[in-house]
């Protein structure tokens, strides 16, 4: 069994692959350890698949897996993860943004201390100030809206031990965010600061829009505290609908309100406005709990898996 494994998803970054491949070797020998890199052909130009085929026949180190179609890059990263068998499992990048040279410090940092996770913070983000900007905000909504503390500067390149790992595995979540899964099952961290290597070879596959979708589906998955806030909301429309009624009553006996059926018309529809957007909150949080145990969908299929090993 490998000491370590090295998960990476890859799609559109053939390119990079055979660099980044010697490039962990390199930091592993130094470490002096047993190990398997996984790469995940997430369903990109066929080109990824066959770069991966010709490193795997050369070394018995690499796993490579084929899915069956593009599932996403953290669906990838779980079917790396299900296929890992190392006792410390790393997760990175395949377009050498996450350097590789790191591993070490990592590594170093995760058996001298007690921890379980080690995450790579980057401190300084090569990224355009756009993303970073969307980034930072985005984070800070999700930090308030699930309770728990989340760090911008965090990806998904870091250092996990197998524990922590099969923890992840048992959640049966269909929309996979490995930073955000990590935090939730716990476990003891630490972080340490690394490089964020400018971008070699291709361009990134997240559009403006796409992290768009990422980000309210991570929201949507992680977090119910809209809907409760939905209905805060509602409860707080009710209330003041009911004194905005005594107002207007008083008002119509005072004889400042002389226009018929103004009073029963206002109140009415202030008072079930609120009522409504209180029970769609609540009948939202039973239904969206209810979706999510329900969905039985696999999170990826795999086509193919070459290995030498099993030759």
């Amino acid at each position: 069994m490998p000491e370590i494994s090295v998960v990476i998803p890859v799609y559109k970054c053939h390119e990079a692959l055979p660099t980044l491949l010697s490039e962990i070797e390199k930091s592993i020998d130094e470490i002096k350890t047993t190990y398997e890199v996984i790469f995940v052909y997430d369903g990109g130009p066929y080109c990824d698949w066959e770069v991966i085929c010709e490193l795997a026949e050369k070394n018995h180190n690499v796993i490579g897996v084929e899915l069956s179609r593009n599932f996403g890059q953290h669906k990838a990263i779980t079917a790396g993860l299900e296929k890992s068998n190392g006792e410390w499992i790393i997760v990175m990048d395949c377009d050498l943004q996450d350097n590789p040279k790191d591993i070490i410090s990592l590594y170093n940092k995760a058996t001298r201390e007690d921890v379980d996770i080690v995450f790579a913070k980057r401190t300084f983000r090569n990224d355009s100030f756009f993303k970073k900007l969307f980034s930072k905000l985005f984070y800070k909504i999700l930090e308030y809206l699930s309770e728990t503390e989340q760090d911008y500067t965090i990806g998904n390149y870091g250092i996990y031990k197998r524990n922590v790992i099969d923890a992840v595995l048992t959640m049966g979540d269909s929309i996979r965010i490995l930073p955000c899964m990590v935090r939730w099952v716990g476990f003891k961290s630490t972080s340490i600061d690394v490089t964020h290597d400018e971008r070699e070879y291709g361009k990134t596959s997240y559009s403006f829009k796409k992290l768009l979708h990422l980000a309210f589906d991570i929201i949507f998955s992680f977090s119910d505290k809209l809907l409760r806030i939905t209905v805060k909301v509602g409860m707080f429309i009710s209330l003041v609908s009911i004194i905005f009624a005594i107002v207007t009553v008083i008002r119509y006996f005072n004889g400042k309100i002389i226009q018929l059926g103004y009073t029963s018309i206002i109140t009415s529809i202030w008072f079930l406005a609120g009522m409504i957007i209180s029970i769609l909150g609540m009948v939202g949080i039973y239904v969206g709990k209810t979706f999510e145990q329900t969905k039985k969908r696999p999170n990826y299929i795999i086509r193919s898996i070459i290995s030498k090993n099993d030759k």
